[in-house]
């Protein structure tokens, strides 16, 4: 960003935007199933088949989400999305059956996909000239505003009473709408970009290249719950390391995605330096996941400070992959239909992270030690096609134009 440009106000906007409504995110998530459960007295088995339908459904509102952020503007879509964010996460308190659960998540989850379609393609107009290394920068903010919540939310925890659960659902629903009415004030209402005679609603489909590069991204995310859902069992059913060590691995994880995502994101914009990245990434894994595996192996102490090694190394492996996901999903899209095409990456993504849990409790823990080094050659396999995948996307595109400036309407066109 450059200091004093004139993306400089709406930048901070977005980022004060995302920080509010990720430090509700995190309020929320910590708690969302133990209030489900304990709280409603809803079964696990029911909470998760509402969360699987609702997640699944949520997939449909990626594509055209993004059409409509090209048609009429990103911020009006986005805004919308963040309103209906706001009824349906306040809407939680109030369900007291299975069936109102699965409505409300579904809802929530189809304005979910609809907000990242369309923050996407606000980011892209935000982020002036440098829309990855822009995002890479939000991500700072994003990942501390979860820790932020999460800590939060552990008051609510320790009290463990449903007015407790209450103020952290209605608390996450405030954070949508704060965010919503930062937006509005700090964010300009970017006019449509002019398409051409050959677009179509669905053009992005047949872009080859780039649903070659979604697939790769959301293959190689199972890379996030690696550490969020596979290690955390691991340690528990297979070593001997502390208790506190599960935190640990969160606190390290998030503290290296924040120190490092901007330094590392700002050397990663173009679709090229994108594949590289990937590439990087896939070797990082490469040796965090067998030792993660070898913390089984090892005397109590020793798994411990393993089990933190293996994350700070996987972590900056992360960095390095959502950097070049940043650069290869925004440079290879056509200015005029960032929605369309952040819609599709959003699809890609979160079909990947439903299918996550099945592929690493159900083949990766289940094979054990092979299991781990297994995911290890996949991700670096992943990685290893980055810069192919990135080289063939940019073949497919003489002559693009760099990304236009954005054009913010007069005050007098902007919509409330």
């Amino acid at each position: 960003m450059r200091r004093g440009g004139p993306e400089a106000g709406p930048q901070r906007a977005l980022i004060a935007a995302s920080f509010v409504s990720r430090v509700g995110n995190g309020l929320f998530n910590a708690a969302a199933v133990l209030y489900f459960t304990f709280v409603v007295h809803l079964p696990a088995t029911q909470v998760g088949a509402g969360l699987t339908i609702a997640g699944l459904c949520g997939l449909a509102a990626g594509i055209p989400a993004g059409n409509l952020a090209d048609r009429y503007g990103p911020r009006a879509v986005s805004l919308t999305a963040q309103a209906v964010l706001a009824l349906t996460m306040a809407s939680f308190v109030l369900i007291d059956s299975w069936l109102a659960f699965t409505l409300v998540a579904t809802l929530d989850r189809l304005a979910a996909t609809a907000s990242g379609a369309a923050g996407g393609a606000l980011v892209a107009r935000v982020g002036g000239e440098r829309p990855a290394a822009f995002r890479a920068r939000l991500r700072t903010f994003v990942n501390l505003g979860v820790v932020v919540g999460t800590l939060g939310a552990a008051v609510a925890l320790q009290i463990d009473t449903r007015p407790a659960y209450t103020a952290l659902i209605l608390a996450n629903a405030a954070s949508f709408a704060c965010a919503g009415l930062i937006v509005l004030i700090g964010v300009p209402n970017y006019r449509p970009l002019p398409k051409p005679e050959n677009h179509r609603q669905w053009s992005v489909l047949a872009d080859r290249p780039y649903v070659s590069f979604v697939a790769l991204y959301s293959a190689m995310g199972l890379q996030y719950q690696a550490v969020s859902l596979l290690l955390p069992i691991w340690l528990a059913a297979h070593t001997d390391a502390p208790r506190w060590t599960v935190a640990a691995v969160y606190a390290v994880n998030s503290g290296v995605c924040v120190l490092l995502q901007s330094r590392l994101g700002a050397r990663v914009e173009t679709p090229r330096q994108g594949g590289r990245a990937f590439r990087r990434a896939g070797l990082l894994f490469l040796i965090s996941c067998p030792l993660m595996a070898l913390t089984a192996d090892v005397p109590v102490w020793v798994a411990a400070a393993l089990a933190v090694l293996a994350v700070c190394v996987h972590s900056i492996g992360e960095v390095w992959e959502s950097s070049g996901g940043y650069a290869l999903g925004f440079g290879l899209a056509p200015d005029h239909a960032q929605g369309q095409y952040q819609g599709l990456f959003g699809i890609g993504f979160n079909a990947g992270q439903a299918l996550a849990p099945l592929v690493l409790t159900g083949a990766v823990l289940a094979l054990g030690h092979t299991g781990w080094l297994l995911l290890g050659v996949f991700l670096a396999a992943l990685g290893a096609a980055g810069p192919p995948v990135a080289a063939w996307a940019e073949r497919t595109r003489p002559g693009r134009p760099g990304t236009q400036a954005a054009s913010p309407l007069p005050e007098s066109g902007r919509r409330g």
